[in-house]
């Protein structure tokens, strides 16, 4: 059953060089980076040329809930990070507020687009949900700065209601929806009652306002876990998909990271809806080339089906991972048998029928639905969308080795409307919990492998039943007094990368892996020399944050050159790749200081200590290798660097 011997090792060697491909695609290879360069090379103004930011001007739409107050404004950027967008231009927002409880009238909900979302560039599909945490929360008990990221149609829709930034400030009286249209004079703003959505999942809400809005429509709505935002801080915001709404299959994307979805729900925000007509411009040579090279280059090679020179997708970690016993399994603990390897795709596919679909008009069919197969071999009904995270997180992790099994957690959690990671990681502690404690088991029981208890400790926990796991795992452990083996860095849950391979968590700004890209470097590089991962974490892990500013798919990879063209041919700005990279490092630093802001210090960037303490045996390319001697020397090489930054961050 395990796949070792020539065809991991050719699995392997595929990752190895779709890493490379990645790297290289970034320009940063080692040796290539001049941070010093970066810092003092960067325009923060273009006065002297015709690429002012004062010249970009985008619009903003604040909402102030309990007066329902409109305030439309054209607004000019001050700095390129603005004129990017996503996280770039709300991090300067939250920034300048202080908040010490995120469920608070003072902690705004920012929804915004990066300055290629609505483009023709192909992925410029993005929108940014952005706020101080429920979840992510310093020591002294104050809350970080998140952002969250979805994919498909909305964020086009939305700009193209005029919209470039949505804010909601102070809390409704009730349940709302807010209605964004493109009128005749600009934007236009409906408010409407929302209590005939209350307890509906992300999906039937979805398909409810489709019957009310069926033309030119997408939308942004909480399900029943942002409801029951006080008793669980990581629900998602669920995004319409063009999918979803011609097939009626529950094919939602989401924002799912930091619990956006609960501060949605505690501003009684149940739905956005974004009505336009469609504004794609005439394609452009020069974006066509680009939309040809992400759709079919080595950036995206990852992600493609096999059939077109692929890996087949984030699922095929399964093949890379499993030989080498790097797994999570049974709460980040692999065992060194057999049992993970029968939610692999090799396993399932016989079982089901499988289809390589995508987000609207993109070419690189990430998504791996899972449908039941008919007795003639086709499609039957939809079961879930088996990407990497939710299969581990809600099935190998959690003890359960059945796809059908899995396919209905997943299939639950997003009906819920939770975030995968962090409901599954959370989880995994309390079934680890009673294993070690069988003497005072916490809720129903539930141990690892035992589905039952599970799908009702997930169910629980949507339905805000089970607040001491909603509330996360940084909280739960803390209570009980039992932190080593809770797989969380300041209050995030870790996603299915064990941290015994991945030093950098810490140092992520939003999330392990969204935020910081040295979660597949290990497997790729086995590199456990301390320098190797200072110049990871502070010359290229941090770049992952640049697609969350551009409004672009990270699952494209674009080269800062193919960025910067398609900056330049789609929207006009011209910037140099060394002001580009310059600019979201900036915009990285930001995040950083806004931690420090928010109380978070030093000794907060660190790991679960079971990595230090419980060195796992079984772990395969040299075995672990993150003692607290190396990560100690890590941590000061690392902070040698972000300090100096942080001294002359100017805002």
């Amino acid at each position: 059953m395990r796949q070792a011997g020539l065809a991991a090792q050719a699995m392997l060697s595929f990752v190895r060089s779709f890493i490379t491909d990645r790297i290289s695609a970034l320009g940063l290879l080692s040796g290539e980076v001049d941070c010093e360069v970066w810092r003092f090379q960067m325009r923060l103004s273009f006065q002297e040329t015709r690429n002012d930011p004062k010249a970009v001007v985008y619009t903003r739409c604040t909402i102030d809930l309990p007066s329902r107050d409109v305030r439309l404004e054209d607004v000019p950027c001050r700095n390129l990070e603005e004129v990017l967008g996503g996280f770039g231009r709300s991090f300067q927002i939250l920034g300048e507020r202080t908040i010490v409880n995120a469920f608070t009238p003072e902690n705004p909900l920012i929804v915004n687009t990066g300055i290629l979302t609505g483009s023709s560039v192909m992925t410029g599909l993005r929108t940014y949900f952005s706020a101080y945490s429920p979840l992510k929360v310093s020591a002294k008990g104050l809350p970080g700065a998140m952002w969250s990221a979805g994919s498909d149609k909305f964020g086009c829709k939305l700009r193209w209601t005029g919209v470039d930034e949505l804010i909601l400030e102070g809390r409704a009286s009730g349940p709302v929806m807010i209605v964004l249209r493109r009128g005749s004079e600009g934007p236009t703003v409906e408010f409407k009652p929302a209590d005939h959505l209350l307890g509906l999942s992300c999906h039937d809400k979805i398909m409810r306002l489709q019957k009310d809005y069926p033309q030119d429509a997408h939308f942004a709505v909480i399900g029943p876990a942002g409801e029951n935002y006080e008793a669980c801080y990581f629900a998602a915001v669920g995004l319409s998909t063009e999918n979803q709404l011609k097939s009626g299959d529950d094919k939602c994307r989401w924002a799912g990271r930091g619990g956006m979805g609960s501060v949605m729900g505690y501003k009684n925000v149940i739905a956005i809806v974004a009505q336009a007509p469609d504004q794609m411009g005439k394609l452009k040579p020069e974006i066509r080339d680009i939309n040809r090279e992400s759709a079919t280059g080595p950036g995206s090679r990852k992600f493609r089906e096999k059939d077109k020179g692929g890996l087949g997708g984030t699922w095929a970690h399964y093949e890379v991972f499993n030989p080498n016993n790097l797994l999570p399994q049974d709460n980040f603990r692999p065992k060194g048998d057999d049992k993970p390897w029968l939610m692999s795709r090799t396993v399932v596919e016989p079982q089901f029928f499988i289809k390589a679909e995508s987000c609207y008009r993109c070419g690189i069919n990430c998504h791996k639905n899972v449908y039941d197969k008919t007795a003639e071999g086709g499609r039957g009904r939809f079961r879930a969308k088996f990407d990497y995270e939710p299969v581990n997180l809600l099935s190998t992790n959690l003890g359960i080795h059945d796809p059908n099994q899995g396919a209905d957690l997943i299939s639950l959690v997003d009906r819920l409307g939770m975030d995968s990671i962090s409901v599954g990681t959370t989880i995994a502690y309390v079934l680890d919990y009673n294993e070690r404690h069988p003497e005072k088991p916490l809720f129903n029981g539930a141990r690892f492998g035992d589905f039952e208890r599970v799908k009702e400790l997930i169910e629980g926990t949507g339905r805000g039943r089970y607040p001491e796991i909603g509330r996360g795992v940084k909280r739960l452990s803390e209570r009980l007094g039992d932190t080593a083996y809770a797989m969380q860095c300041k209050g995030l849950e870790l996603p299915a990368y064990l941290p015994d391979t991945n030093p950098g968590y810490p140092w992520a700004i939003a999330g392990g892996h969204m935020s910081m890209a040295t979660h597949l470097l290990y497997p790729a590089e086995r590199d456990q020399s301390v320098d190797y991962w200072a110049k990871a974490i502070t010359q290229r892990g941090l770049f992952q944050v640049r697609d969350d500013m551009l409004g672009i798919c990270k699952f494209t990879i674009m080269s800062p050159d193919m960025a910067a063209q398609a900056l330049k041919h789609e929207v006009g700005l011209e910037i140099t790749t060394q002001e580009l990279l310059a600019t979201v490092r900036h915009a990285y630093i930001r995040g950083l200081w806004m931690e420090r802001k928010q109380g978070f210090e030093r000794s907060e960037y660190t790991l679960p200590s079971e990595v230090f303490d419980r060195p796992n045996s079984k772990l395969g390319l040299g075995g672990p290798f993150v003692t607290r001697e190396f990560f100690s020397a890590l941590s000061e090489k690392v902070w040698s660097v972000f300090d100096q930054e942080l001294v002359n961050f100017t805002l």
